[in-house]
């Protein structure tokens, strides 16, 4: 029997076939590009001491390409200041808030924000700045206990939340940031009475004493 043309009963099953895998690529196609425009919810955790938070902040901030907006309590991860360093120069857009204690902490990365033109912002008009918030693009959260710190990574139990797909709770974390950056002032390094004197040469210290 010739294989062409098909008989109907094989034509019918072609196109039942067809028709599932069709539907079922349809399905896997709608899911990819929803996931990709940020439209459905995904949720990732994560947990220090050494539990991956600060690869998992540097990968999300390696994706970024628009803008990456962040409040910060404490500041000293090399590895996430450098993310961020590069992210500019790719041309995102990073708005970086800190709290007014990295203005004279000496293992702040404030220097290197301010020396790589990122123009860091002070936030001071709280006791305490004690958000550690990224939000990404619009559309990617990143919140938790997690500071971005050396020790938050390798010595602390802390926790970090990444959230992407959720459009309404994106939106709320920028209007709440861009609350507090409104009231932010430029950063600016302040030299404390113990940096200060380690600075000074050892012969003027001695004719100090002496005084």
């Amino acid at each position: 029997m010739p294989w062409w043309p098909l008989d109907a009963m094989t034509l019918m099953w072609i196109q039942i076939t067809t028709g599932f895998t069709g539907a079922m690529t349809l399905m896997y196609t709608w899911r990819w590009l929803g996931k990709v425009l940020g439209h459905i919810l995904h949720l990732d955790v994560f947990f220090s001491p050494r539990g991956g938070c600060q690869e998992a902040v540097v990968q999300e901030i390696a994706k970024a390409r628009s803008e990456i907006l962040v409040q910060a309590y404490s500041f000293t991860s090399k590895q996430i200041c450098d993310a961020l360093v590069e992210a500019k120069k790719r041309g995102v857009r990073v708005v970086i808030l800190l709290d007014k204690s990295n203005e004279v902490e000496r293992y702040s990365d404030l220097h290197l924000f301010m020396e790589q033109n990122l123009d860091p912002l002070i936030d001071a008009e709280h006791a305490i700045a004690h958000n550690k918030i990224m939000i990404i693009d619009t559309k990617t959260i990143l919140t938790g206990s997690f500071n971005f710190t050396h020790q938050a990574e390798g010595e602390n139990a802390e926790n970090l939340l990444i959230i992407k797909g959720h459009p309404e709770l994106a939106k709320r974390y920028h209007v709440n940031f861009m609350k507090h950056k409104d009231h932010c002032r430029p950063a600016q390094l302040k030299e404390t009475k113990e940096f200060r004197e380690a600075k000074e040469p050892k012969d003027h210290k001695e004719v100090k004493k002496a005084a």
